[in-house]
């Protein structure tokens, strides 16, 4: 888009300068037909070549609009994939994680405990079809299922895998986005207690000090320098774009801090 806007501009630029330069051609040809008849003889020298001036402009920035609406499209495709990548990624991690967790829950269960077994089997069956129905909620644009709902899903998931979890919540009225937001930083943060820190105990606590802060702290065994990834880097993408940081760090457990506007 740059440029083809720069060539609009030079080509226009170019062609103004030769019309002042007919015009004073013609100014000086006729310099001794007196000032009145050199200054209409000037002017339309100017005002003939002032038209055509004018159509090839209107032509060049309507080629340039153009082209600038098919970047844009380009653009916006580029964008609504990456969109959905990471939309799906986040989803299927964490289902996936959460899936794993209750059928290892159902093998440690089956022998002694069939009722409880076939319990967390009912659910591996449930998660799958919430899995499905999210997928085809991403598709449409949908972003999350909200922090009261992902709390609830991680105290399920989080005592199958047995890792106790308090949560400390300050009574305080979520915008939309916002709600969302911060479900996916507890979806994400809760799938990366399971899969990496081998923890027994995890808390996650929300705050109001002027601007919400959402922490979610295990005690497991961490890492020095904690990876991003995918999942992570999409959490970090999300959390920027609303305004807000995103800190993580691993070195006595893991911890995930989302600071976002109130």
């Amino acid at each position: 888009m740059a440029a083809i806007a720069t060539g609009t501009t030079v080509r226009a630029a170019r062609g103004m300068l030769l019309l002042l330069a007919l015009t004073a051609v013609a100014l000086a040809v006729n310099a001794d037909l007196g000032p009145l008849l050199m200054m209409f003889s000037g002017w339309g020298v100017f005002v003939a070549g002032l038209i055509p001036w004018i159509i090839v402009q209107l032509w060049d920035t309507i080629h340039e609009l153009t082209e600038t609406r098919k970047e844009l499209a380009r653009v916006a495709v580029s964008e609504e994939r990456l969109r959905f990548s990471r939309d799906l990624h986040d989803l299927l991690g964490h289902t996936l994680s959460v899936m794993v967790v209750k059928a290892e829950a159902v093998r440690r269960l089956a022998p002694g405990d069939g009722e409880a077994a076939a319990r967390q089997a009912a659910d591996i069956e449930q998660i799958g079809r919430q899995a499905l129905a999210e997928v085809r909620a991403a598709v449409t644009g949908y972003r999350g299922r909200g922090l009261d709902a992902e709390l609830a899903t991680a105290r399920d998931v989080l005592a199958d895998a047995g890792i106790s979890l308090r949560v400390q919540t300050s009574a305080v009225r979520l915008p939309p986005e916002t709600d969302a937001l911060l479900g996916w930083a507890v979806r994400e943060g809760v799938t990366n207690v399971i899969r990496h820190s081998a923890a027994r105990s995890c808390q996650i606590t929300l705050s109001d000090t002027g601007g919400l802060e959402l922490e979610i702290l295990d005690d497991g065994q961490g890492a020095p320098e904690p990876v991003e990834g995918n999942g992570l880097g999409g959490l970090r993408e999300r959390v920027e774009a609303a305004g807000g940081r995103l800190a993580v760090a691993g070195a006595s457990g893991f911890r995930l801090r989302v600071t976002v506007p109130a």
